[in-house]
């Protein structure tokens, strides 16, 4: 056999290497147009079917109509390509396509997932090709996940047997399972690599020459086709464009600290001099500006109600706008308001506003830890109707629209105010509805969305000014909008 599959640099595009040497259960390609992915996934298949023992690999898509279009025919390209067509049996039935490597008995499957007792009769299933990943549910992949199984041992070079699911997709939207899946938990048994047009040294110049054209005629269209960057596919109420770009300045940055206080409690009150941030990997708190002397802040915060399942808040610095620190986790109510108690005084006496719509407690237990550098507004009594003061913010029909447009102006003008990733990709699947409203997508949250809209909303309630060994002092009045 004139083709000697060590010598498989020659054939493939360098920046695969790593995944041709990768024995992870999982190998997700994702990227643009004209990456060469698929076609680099093909060629590793047909290299373990020369130099591997006992395969029966398994190719699949959403439809098996697809699949014939589009993995069966680069798989034979490959063979093709390789001059290996008289080693390969090659079954065309339609349907049923099979191709056998003759000198093993390795052979390749293809199913649609639309034909489910095709693959309930399909076994000993050594790996697996997802293509178009995007398009399958999270649940048929865990199906697939556990039909690969029971192949284990040596090859008869000696090398060790080793199972893979090759996952290839374009990242079109955020809110498809495999964003959660395998970029935000970033299991350590998968090898994430990406790419795109620019890593194929096979690409013809006129595909340069169109992506390069597309560039200029629509930059985000541009990040997400051919740069396979995440995006969303139209609706998005901000700026998709200043939101992409500033998720890829921010793509290799990090927090400056990550946890969450720790502190005595005693008597029911915090003891302050007790306060210190811990570090955690996974901590609740985000810090990304350590507070400065004399520096005013302000503090929103998003309660937990219907549709979510976290506390937020956002801290910003209220002289620059910036974001400085962030806080999302699940917790019960009382621990929200301690941890927002401790930030709060962390960042020099932060004027707060936390959302009331739901629940008054946090609100509560924060004037019982004896903190009231809170944002008041008006309400009228009920017993008397009169107008009295209460302290937190509430989200209606008048305030959401307007603190929305708010933040909405900053994202569009001063993106790099903001330091947070979740909160930027929270901001890709914040749509406008059939009806115009502003809202997450289904399956998505606006915790973090909510919380900077606040925190942006009630800068003007407080100093915007360094005020040297002087306390901060705020109109804490919210009259800009009756509640």
């Amino acid at each position: 056999m004139e083709f000697d599959c060590r010598n498989v640099i020659h054939y493939v595009n360098h920046v695969y290497l790593p995944f041709f040497q990768s024995h992870k259960r999982f190998a997700v390609l994702y990227g643009g147009a004209g990456s060469g992915k698929s076609y680099a996934v093909a060629q590793k298949i047909i290299v373990r079917m020369m130099a591997e023992d006992g395969h029966n690999i398994l190719c699949v898509r959403k439809t098996g109509a697809s699949v014939v279009k589009s993995q069966y025919p680069l798989l034979l390209g490959v063979i093709r390509d390789f001059g290996l067509k008289e080693h390969f049996e090659i079954h065309k039935s339609q349907g049923r396509e099979k191709i056998t490597f003759r000198p093993k008995g390795n052979q390749i499957i293809f199913s649609g997932l639309d034909d489910v007792e095709k693959l309930k009769s399909i076994y000993n299933i050594t790996s697996i090709w997802i293509e178009e990943a995007s398009e399958i549910a999270v649940s048929d992949f865990r199906e697939l996940n556990r039909r690969m199984r029971g192949y284990a041992g040596k090859n008869e070079d000696g090398s060790t047997k080793y199972m893979q699911i090759m996952l290839s997709f374009n990242p079109i939207s955020h809110l498809c399972w495999l964003k959660e899946y395998f970029f935000d938990r970033r299991p350590k048994n998968a090898l994430v690599l990406h790419t795109t047009y620019q890593d194929n040294r096979f690409i013809d110049q006129h595909f340069c020459n169109e992506m390069e054209a597309l560039k200029q005629q629509n930059a985000y269209e541009y990040q997400v086709y051919a740069l396979g960057r995440w995006g969303v596919t139209g609706g998005s109420y901000f700026d998709a464009q200043a939101v992409s770009d500033r998720i890829a300045a921010l793509e290799k940055s990090k927090p400056i600290k990550q946890g969450l206080f720790t502190f005595e409690y005693k008597n029911e009150k915090i003891t302050d001099a007790s306060m210190t941030f811990s570090q955690e990997a996974d901590g609740c708190i985000c810090l990304y500006a350590l507070p400065k002397a004399g520096n005013p802040y302000v503090l929103g915060g998003d309660t937990a109600g219907l549709g979510s399942d976290a506390f937020t808040a956002q801290i910003l610095d209220n002289v620059s706008g910036e974001q400085v620190a962030v806080l999302r986790g699940q917790m019960d109510e009382d621990l929200y308001a301690r941890q927002i108690y401790c930030l709060a005084k962390y960042y020099n006496g932060a004027l707060v506003g936390l959302e009331t719509n739901f629940s008054t407690h946090p609100v509560r237990e924060l004037c019982r830890l004896g903190y009231d550098e809170q944002v008041l507004r008006e309400v009228p009594d009920t017993f008397t109707g009169k107008l009295k003061e209460a302290y937190g913010f509430v989200t209606n029909r008048v305030t959401r629209p307007v603190i929305l447009a708010q933040l909405r102006a900053v994202v569009r003008d001063f993106p790099t105010l903001i330091h947070d990733i979740p909160t930027l990709e929270e901001m890709l699947t914040f749509v406008r509805n059939e009806k115009g409203r502003p809202e997450a997508q289904s399956g998505k949250h606006d915790d973090l969305i909510m919380a900077l809209a606040i925190a942006w909303h009630i800068r003007s309630q407080g100093e915007m000014t360094v005020k040297t060994n002087q306390p901060q002092k705020t109109k804490k009045l919210l009259k800009s909008l009756k509640q």
